[in-house]
């Protein structure tokens, strides 16, 4: 039996939190199904630049506002050569740098698709692969989940044969605890707070950087740095 399990959308080079929660868990499950939304982090992030901290971010087409995340596609086709010079040019200096500039750089300039769940889930394996994350990652359509927004969840961790769902603290606004609890599942909250700070290139210290920054500084010893490799 799977013990615990988490489902969250995908995001573009997330935060190491998001990685922190695969890292957490037995499975974790790209919930892209979804309305995609406008001005969040399923098609940008930020990088942490000498001037300060800059969105980078994939130019995509929203036809209409019922547009789910998987069916969201790119708008301009060299928006990967952009976004590796900006890196390049950004982090070109970071310790680590040299030592991972060859894998991102050939991940950025063969990605290749023009769906933008696909060009996410190529990313986070990357950087799951580096960071030395082993955990399952499946796509919500595999396990063809039914019912509303909590409904859906259960569904999930019932097919997955879980005991525990793992959660941000961001969706205690809409999960029904008492739900859970009805079908024998316990929820389990993260928490984000008392991150360990590590050497950054200027400025002050930011936590709520995409990962690359942390990779970049931190090399070998990044996952180090996510809590769940330290319990």
């Amino acid at each position: 039996m799977v013990k615990k399990a988490a489902i969250s959308q995908s995001n573009y080079i997330p935060w190491k939190g998001y990685f922190d929660m695969i890292n957490m868990v037995d499975v974790f499950v790209i919930y892209d199904e979804v309305q995609y939304t406008k001005n969040d982090w399923r098609n940008r992030n930020i990088i942490k630049t000498k001037q300060g901290l800059e969105w980078i971010t994939i130019p995509v087409k929203q036809n209409n506002l019922n547009q789910r995340i998987d069916e969201t596609e790119v708008f301009l086709p060299k928006w990967n050569v952009k976004h590796w010079k900006t890196i390049k040019s950004v982090y070109g200096k970071a310790p680590f740098f040299k030592k991972y500039s060859e894998r991102f750089e050939e991940l950025y300039l063969n990605i290749g698709f023009k769906n933008l769940s696909e060009i996410n889930k190529k990313f986070i394996d990357e950087i799951c692969n580096i960071l030395d994350i082993k955990t399952p990652i499946l796509n919500s359509r595999e396990l063809s989940l039914k019912g509303d927004a909590n409904e859906r969840l259960i569904d999930a961790c019932k097919k997955l044969e879980v005991e525990t769902y793992v959660s941000g603290p961001s969706a205690k606004s809409y999960i029904k605890k008492s739900l859970f609890e009805q079908n024998n599942l316990t929820i389990e909250w993260i928490d984000y707070s008392g991150y360990q700070e590590y050497e950054q290139m200027s400025g002050s210290f930011e936590h709520g950087v995409s990962v690359l920054d942390l990779i970049f500084n931190k090399g070998d010893d990044a996952n180090k740095f996510l809590k769940s490799f330290n319990q």
